[in-house]
């Protein structure tokens, strides 16, 4: 269910409080929620999911990404994270794993990491980042 975009990051959609086990299996030390609660009925509110983190010892972030698009503080919040993660893995979650794919390809571009190279990395995992090429080539450090 977890897909691969790099060795240390991993993206998936809505995760369960089962599914924490299995990211602690599979080394996850951070779990960074895109998700904003109530974006459907039935979803897994993130409260769940962060005391399923606790208690499993995994660290937990929110940082919701709404259908409208990104804002610095988002990128920011992202960056937060993966500086967070250390040499753990991270695994970010939203509805279809889109949004988390998007905002790492976001924050890998502003710290000058190369489009292409992401681009390859999100369609290995299933994702398209065209959506947000435009705005990676922008914020690509000049």
């Amino acid at each position: 269910m977890f897909r691969k975009l790099t060795d240390r990051i991993l993206v998936s959609p809505q995760i369960s409080v089962d599914q924490v086990g299995e990211a602690k299996a599979q080394g996850v030390t951070l779990i960074i929620n895109n998700r904003p609660d109530d974006e459907e009925p039935g979803q897994v509110n993130g409260a769940e999911i962060e005391a399923a983190a606790k208690a499993a010892g995994i660290a937990y972030l929110a940082v919701p990404v709404a259908h409208g698009g990104f804002a610095p503080w988002q990128l920011d919040g992202m960056a937060q994270a993966l500086e967070q993660a250390g040499d753990g893995k991270l695994l970010a979650y939203c509805r279809s794993g889109t949004r988390s794919t998007l905002l790492w390809a976001l924050t890998r571009a502003r710290v000058g990491d190369n489009g292409d190279v992401l681009a390859a990395q999100a369609a290995a995992a299933g994702y398209d980042i065209a959506p947000v090429r435009q705005i990676m080539d922008a914020l690509a450090p000049q």
